[in-house]
């Protein structure tokens, strides 16, 4: 709170002073408050941007004076008094507000330019199912993956069509997609770009590949199709489903573990109970104990096209 009021003082004192210490002209105690207004926001945000973003903004503040300059020509070559007088009596604010206006614009696009000025395994494109599947987020917000995020535009463009979509799943998908892109971007560290490169393909697959070769970059998607369209194609890709089998714990045979059993089994006398991951645990004789917590040893594993099965025995009871 003390912050802010010095902020109000640092916005109030700059046209206080110019009207009793330099000029009671209005455009100079107007211009003294916008100076004010440009240096608290400065002040604010400055802290929060990164080096390139500051370059970006000076550039795009450069690009809103020579506006300015562009005005200033055409109005000394159209001649007419009139505007000629108004145009000299406000040029100055004109010029603060232009070169003001062109420095923040290019801040607030900052995000979507940098990162795409060169091509690289920085670069990485985020398909739908990625987006729909939402991990992506949790993987960054731990910095995990890194670089810029590119979101093809054709693929807004699709979670937008299921959102709309009558069907209550294709619309639950399609508005999770666009809510993890909406939570993309507010990130502050990632760097995220709505990208409407056209490339060519027949599919959506080939659409994504072809947008990642172009790119240079890689994939993140949980899509068995592109992730075979890929290999083909030599584009690095991460597969988020991948990346969860392979950071699994490793359990083997002869291992104790402390197991909730939540339901019976298919056979006589089993439990099921589940680990963190997700993996199912089969209880030899815990059908006895379903909403308490068991200790089990494992004593054997069978690898399935879906995932694990773990078989185990109760060791001890946990109330």
């Amino acid at each position: 709170m003390p912050l802010w009021i010095f902020r109000i003082s640092a916005i109030l004192g700059f046209p206080f002073l110019v009207y009793m210490f330099v000029s009671k002209d209005i455009n100079n105690v107007l211009l003294a408050l916008l100076c004010g207004i440009i240096l608290v926001l400065a002040e604010h945000f400055i802290r929060s941007l990164k080096f390139f973003s500051i370059m970006i903004g000076f550039f795009g503040a450069l690009v809103g004076f020579m506006v300015y300059v562009l005005f200033d020509y055409m109005v000394i070559r159209m001649n007419i008094p009139d505007l000629q007088f108004y145009w000299d009596k406000y040029q100055t604010i004109a010029a603060a507000i232009l070169t003001v206006l062109g420095g923040f614009l290019s801040i607030a696009k900052a995000s979507e330019l940098q990162g795409l000025s060169k091509k690289g395994n920085h670069i990485k494109i985020a398909d739908m199912s990625a987006l729909i599947d939402g991990r992506i987020v949790d993987l960054y917000e731990i910095d995990f993956l890194g670089g810029v995020v590119v979101i093809p535009q054709f693929v807004v463009e699709k979670l937008n069509a299921l959102a709309s979509s009558k069907d209550p799943l294709e619309k639950a998908k399609g508005r999770r997609g666009l809510d993890i892109v909406t939570r993309l971007r507010e990130l502050k560290t990632v760097p995220v770009s709505i990208s409407s490169k056209t490339v060519e393909g027949s599919s959506t697959a080939e659409l994504i590949v072809n947008l990642a070769k172009e790119f240079k970059g890689e994939i993140i998607t949980i899509d068995f199709n592109v992730n075979k369209e890929a290999a083909l194609h030599d584009v690095p890709v991460l597969n988020i489903s991948d990346l969860t089998t392979a950071l699994k714990p490793v359990v083997l045979p002869g291992e104790h573990m402390s197991l909730f059993i939540m339901k019976e089994g298919k056979e006589k006398e089993q439990g099921i109970g589940y680990l963190d991951d997700g993996t199912m645990v089969v209880v030899e004789d815990g059908r006895k104990y379903i909403g308490k917590r068991l200790e089990v040893s494992v004593y054997s594993i069978l690898q399935t096209s879906t995932g694990r099965i773990i078989f185990a025995k109760s060791r001890k009871l946990q109330e």
